[in-house]
């Protein structure tokens, strides 16, 4: 069987069961679609969050970051981990207690605003959309490959299968056909990262693995990965960082951000009681923790494997012939994603920092510049053909990938149809509209966000695990500061919070369209995304941390300077915090 018809077989079959348990869990009211009728049982709901929070970024991009800057790149693995207990602890108990469906509804009635209700569904949409498109873009690379279509072709496939099983299913869809995502994406990644262990160092265990004796070289892993990465002008996989500053700032946006994301928070408000929230935490920490304690292994195998690929005996004095290049390349080249120029016209590929420090040393080696160009968002989907495992791995990894991406687009568009049904139209527009209204607005508002969402995953401002980074910046810099203070503050009031969430998004969205390069400033030229340009050296990614502090210190001088919030909006934040009885959460 072909390679083709085994991808198809495990890709059309992922596809398949997603689409029939949607119409098994089709939702018949409005209950259904924003939270599967508040009746899921915490270990689901533990899986469908590691799913929906297991996003292409994780499965896909975040270990070809890492692999492309070591040590430098861990930072969103410390920040997305760190940030799921700081939502886990902090936010999703008490946003469960307070029993409402969308993130918006308790901004709305916590600040007793519609105004302050519209505005956190600006922020969700705009953070939401940014995140979809890191999904998407993430999708059109593995369809591009698996399945031997155009990336856009690719991308009209998957937001085909999302609209099928996510208008259809709603919530309650979406919850179930994320347990089996999850099942399938972990297993995907589990499996070929065993299997290249094996391989490399003898040790079954990736995480342990990473850590053993290299068995060619007989060095350790690491070290072995570190003289191969170096003699090429590269620095260091296990190097330090320079800039502490936006390494801290930066980590702390992808934490501040993960807590402040919807698709994520309204998991939450599926299960039955506040204690389940507790639970679902618990388990959905430990379905995160099988993946994120393998993405470091797998970041620095693949990066082993890609170099030596390049350079059989480890070394650059004798990189490959084009024309012998394994088979694995010539199929990423189909895609786009590899591309080999031969500057030097030697026939060889010269894989290798092409910078100025390195000039000489490449001058004198004949290089005329890096003639391979590799896409870090390919390394995890490429690694078992780069190991030479088996088709039904690939076919595998093709499926795990796909599933990865679409269970976090599915989330993320049930937030926003939600935002714009539940909370704009039923909450400002329409307020009388009927169960069976607000439903049909949910499932046509769900298919115009796909709609959008494709044509921006078709033409991303950047690789996947990027784009997401600038969605928790803006979470970061809107939502977060403004659910922590309606939790655990009772002086912040309306007027407040509006200013909070306006202020940070502003700075926060002015700061990365202004050094991403994307904003225009009259009587300057652009400015250019390198460290050299950036205030404090604080990086586009960064700045969402910077952005939050802001929306904090808005809403406490603006809130101190105006009258308190009424005393049964004091009571009702006290109530949240110290529920009193049982942990049953208040019907909607």
């Amino acid at each position: 069987m072909s390679q083709f018809a085994i991808n198809i077989m495990f890709v059309g079959g992922s596809f398949f069961l997603y689409i029939a348990i949607a119409i098994w869990a089709k939702a018949g009211s409005t209950s259904d679609f924003y939270v599967a009728g508040g009746g899921v049982h915490p270990i689901t709901n533990g899986a469908a969050i590691g799913a929906d929070w297991m996003s292409a970024a994780s499965f896909i991009s975040m270990a070809g970051l890492i692999a492309a800057g070591g040590y430098a790149n861990s930072t969103f693995l410390m920040g997305w981990t760190g940030g799921y207990v700081l939502l886990a602890m902090l936010l999703a108990p008490y946003l469960r207690k307070f029993g409402k469906f969308t993130v918006p509804e308790f901004i709305g009635d916590r600040y007793y605003s519609q105004n302050a209700r519209l505005v956190a569904v600006i922020c969700l949409i705009v953070a939401s959309v940014t995140y979809v498109i890191g999904q998407m873009a993430g999708a059109g690379v593995a369809f591009s490959r698996f399945l031997e279509v155009e990336s856009t072709t690719g991308l009209m496939i998957a937001a085909v299968v999302v609209f099928m099983y996510a208008v259809l299913g709603g919530m309650k869809g979406i919850t179930y056909t994320q347990v089996a995502q999850y099942c399938v994406l972990i297993v995907a990644y589990t499996i070929p990262a065993v299997f290249i262990s094996l391989q490399l160092t003898g040790n079954p265990i990736p995480g342990l693995g990473m850590f053993s004796t290299h068995a060619e070289s007989g060095l350790p892993l690491l070290q072995k990965l570190n003289q191969v990465i170096t003699d090429l002008g590269f620095n260091q996989y296990t190097a330090d960082v320079d800039n502490k500053l936006n390494m801290v700032l930066f980590t702390l946006s992808l934490m501040i951000g993960t807590a402040g994301l919807p698709h994520v928070i309204i998991r939450f408000f599926t299960v039955p009681k506040v204690a389940d929230a507790r639970w679902s935490g618990g388990w959905a920490l430990v379905f995160i923790a099988l993946l994120y304690l393998t993405a470091p292994a797998v970041a620095s195998m693949a990066r082993l494997n890609l170099m030596t690929t390049i350079y059989p005996d480890g070394t650059a004095a004798e990189p490959i012939q084009y024309d012998e290049r394994p088979n694995w390349i010539k199929e990423w080249e189909v895609t786009g994603l590899i591309k080999f120029t031969d500057k030097n016209e030697d026939g060889r590929i010269q894989l290798y920092n092409d910078s100025e420090a390195f000039a000489p040393e490449a001058e004198a080696r004949g290089w005329n510049g890096n003639e391979l160009v590799v896409n870090r968002d390919i390394l995890v989907l490429a690694n078992p053909e780069i190991a030479n495992l088996p088709g039904w791995v690939i076919g595998l990894i093709a499926a795990g990938g796909l599933a990865a991406a679409l269970s976090t687009a599915a989330g993320l568009l049930l937030a926003i149809s939600s935002a714009v049904s539940h909370d704009l139209i039923k909450g400002r527009i329409n307020p009388s509209i009927t169960d069976k209204g607000e439903l049909l607005a949910a499932r046509i508002s769900m298919a115009v966000a796909i709609v959008v969402a494709t044509y921006l995953g078709a033409n991303p401002p950047g690789f996947a695990a990027q784009v997401v980074a600038l969605a928790f910046g803006i979470a970061a810099a809107s939502l977060f500061p403004v659910l922590m203070m309606g939790i655990f503050s009772k002086r912040v009031n309306n007027v407040g919070a509006i200013a909070g969430m306006l202020s940070g998004l502003t700075f926060t969205l002015v700061y990365i369209f202004v050094y991403k390069g994307w904003l225009f400033i009259p009587g300057t030229n652009n400015l250019a995304d390198t460290p050299e340009n950036w205030v404090l050296g604080i990086s586009p990614l960064s700045i969402g941390a910077v952005g939050a502090i802001v929306n904090f210190a808005v809403a406490f001088i603006v809130s101190n300077a105006t009258e308190e919030p009424p005393v049964e909006i004091q009571e009702l934040v006290e109530s949240v915090r110290y529920p009193r009885g049982s942990g049953q959460a208040q019907d909607h």
